[in-house]
């Protein structure tokens, strides 16, 4: 084991031999997180951002001293590698107001300065908060609109499916629905695709840092997000198609249309970690462990 002191002249010899490509790596990621913050942590999709990217270096700075003393510098062939890829995405994605490609340029590169710091061992064996600072990255718009589309019919057919029976005249075409005299758009932001990207990213952390379960479970839980996401979006429809029956467009569209949205998805949040519980809890009694 590396003693303390060799540890912070190794790091101390590494900042000063690689302080022109750190002084790089800020001066990109400045605009980049800027960028970010106006264009995809303002919107719904995007708002989980803010909140992976504090937890995310939570998680790095927690691991640091760890995979300090296990770090081998990484083959430099491989970092070049990485430079000479991840540059030129991050350029080309910036000249051309892509900023999915500028965030996985910036990331790439990011990497590679792990890679030459840690090596590829250090870094697979503290692999979670690397690949949990990746749903950073925004998807591309052409990914989005082809989840969002059979998301949005899902979530009609299924909201239609439940309002029926209640009595209230309702039809269906498609994604657009009419209550009685009022007509509701099932909009993107009411797919799902917003509220299941948050519930990965909440889940993801809370798997491994609360429970610290193996990969197993963790897909199971995972596996879970898709139908729960779908679920609490199919409440949210249902209830503003009651309201605005009810109480009229103004009500279903204003102030209740946005904290049905919140309250839906802490509801989703709320069920996932009783989902855990109760699994975990069975898998304990089938193992022969106490509860």
């Amino acid at each position: 084991m590396t003693a303390a002191g060799d540890v912070q002249t190794i790091d101390r010899a590494w900042l000063l031999s690689r302080g022109p490509w750190i002084l790089l790596a800020v001066a990109l990621a400045a605009p980049t997180l800027y960028r970010l913050g106006v264009q995809v942590w303002s919107r719904d999709i995007g708002a989980h951002g803010p909140i992976v990217l504090a937890t995310g270096l939570w998680l790095v700075w927690r691991k640091l001293p760890s995979m300090t003393e296990e770090a081998r510098p990484g083959h430099i062939a491989l970092t070049a590698l990485g430079i000479l890829v991840s540059i030129p995405m991050y350029v080309f994605g910036r000249a051309y107001d892509i900023i999915s490609l500028e965030a996985a340029g910036l990331y790439g590169f990011a990497m590679s300065l792990m890679h030459d710091r840690f090596g590829v061992r250090t870094l697979a064996k503290n692999w979670f908060p690397l690949l949990y600072l990746a749903l950073l990255l925004p998807l591309p718009g052409w990914v989005i609109d082809q989840f969002t589309a059979p998301l949005k019919l899902l979530v009609s057919v299924l909201s239609f499916g439940v309002v029926e029976p209640m009595g209230i005249p309702i039809v269906r075409e498609g994604v657009t629905m009419t209550a009685g005299p009022y007509q509701l758009l099932v909009e993107d932001a009411c797919s799902g695709l917003n509220s299941l990207i948050g519930l990965i990213a909440i889940t993801l952390f809370y798997i491994y840092l609360l429970r610290n379960a193996g990969w197993r479970y963790s897909l199971f839980l995972l596996c879970l997000i898709i139908p729960v996401a779908v679920t609490a979006n199919v409440l949210r429809i249902v209830t503003l198609i009651l309201l605005t029956y009810h109480f009229g467009d103004a009500v279903g569209q204003g102030f209740l249309h946005v904290t049905a949205g919140l309250f839906l998805f802490a509801v989703a949040l709320v069920l996932m970690f009783a989902i855990d519980n109760v699994a975990s809890r069975l898998l304990r009694v089938r193992s022969g462990a106490p509860a």
